[in-house]
């Protein structure tokens, strides 16, 4: 049990250090090759911030263990909102000025629906998830369009001042992007192992590892950047970090594993994580919205609520190991 450990401990140190490693890289080569900072923000940074949900799901499908990988998406939906977003905006309140964003809020409701309407049956088969990456492709197109007629979007001059504190020639960004790949490759191969290890010594359901151990572990890097963004009043930049990886583990990564690996969905994941992923989804974008002149804002009562919803749906799953014995 302690090796299994160790690579855990390890692969998430090591996949946050990547992570950033990886969007720095990559923002900085896209800065030196003249991509519009609003399309780096919203495809390359929201790419980046969320390849370790990504990797980690799509490995954790090759080694056979889809619901590591569910768990892991939904898993990181769910902290991304609650924890993250109530963080952030319980240390600095978050406006939302973008008009980008306020057209993702739906799109993100849309894609969260889609989801839900192709698991309900218990089900994720491979036409399911070719359906979720073919939205996902779509969306993609959709963003490199917005990213390019929108220039003087709110959330791209945020990323522009945010690339300028990026201090990289153009071969450093692209040793540094090509490391954080390579570490964040090797990180998750080990974060996998270790948690499917550590499962099974333990006799817990590799759904559960999934969404706390690791869902935590791999929004660590949408934790930071968030709060780092936020304290410099880049709150667009924090909140479309959430909602690009949202989008990405929703369409992205379940839909990878579902391809590599189709599976029946545990009665836990559609009666429990599911319902609370949607839920939580719609919450966002009400407190987000603005009404009666007032500029869409998160407050601190409200960041309160989330990290209040993280506390009980960690318990709620938690709780469900009650029924399992440790073995001696």
């Amino acid at each position: 049990m302690l090796l299994p450990a160790l690579a855990v401990i390890t692969g998430l140190a090591l996949l946050v250090w990547s992570a950033d490693a990886f969007v720095d890289g990559a923002a900085a080569t896209a800065h030196h090759h003249k991509v519009p900072p609003l399309l780096v923000g919203m495809v390359i940074v929201g790419f980046g911030t969320s390849a370790p949900e990504l990797v980690v799901s799509t490995l954790a499908a090759l080694d056979g263990t889809p619901y590591l990988a569910l768990g892991n998406a939904w898993g990181s939906n769910i902290v991304n909102i609650t924890l993250i977003v109530g963080v952030t905006a319980w240390i600095v309140p978050m406006k939302v000025d973008s008009k980008v964003l306020r057209k993702e809020m739906p799109l993100l409701i849309v894609m969260t629906a889609l989801a839900a309407g192709l698991a309900i049956d218990g089900q994720l088969t491979r036409w399911d998830s070719s359906i979720l990456l073919l939205v996902f492709l779509t969306m993609f197109g959709w963003s490199i369009v917005e990213g390019r007629r929108n220039r003087g979007d709110t959330w791209g001059k945020e990323t522009a001042a945010g690339i300028q504190d990026i201090k990289l020639t153009k071969g450093q960004a692209l040793n540094k992007l090509a490391m954080g790949l390579l570490v964040l490759i090797g990180s998750s191969r080990m974060l996998v192992w270790g948690a499917v290890e550590g499962a099974r010594a333990l006799g817990i359901s590799e759904l559960i590892i999934g969404l706390t151990i690791l869902a935590l572990g791999t929004s660590l890097p949408e934790l930071a950047s968030c709060i780092a963004a936020a304290k410099k009043g880049q709150d667009d930049i924090a909140l479309g970090n959430v909602l690009g990886s949202n989008m990405l583990n929703t369409l992205a990564a379940v839909g990878l594993a579902g391809a590599i690996s189709p599976f029946s969905l545990e009665a836990e994941a559609i009666e429990r994580d599911l319902p609370v992923m949607v839920v939580l989804t719609v919450t966002l974008f009400i407190m987000s919205l603005g009404w009666r002149g007032r500029q869409g804002r998160i407050n601190r009562y409200e960041a309160a609520a989330l990290l209040l919803a993280y506390l009980a749906y960690t318990g709620w799953v938690l709780s469900s190991l009650r029924g399992h014995t440790l073995p001696t």
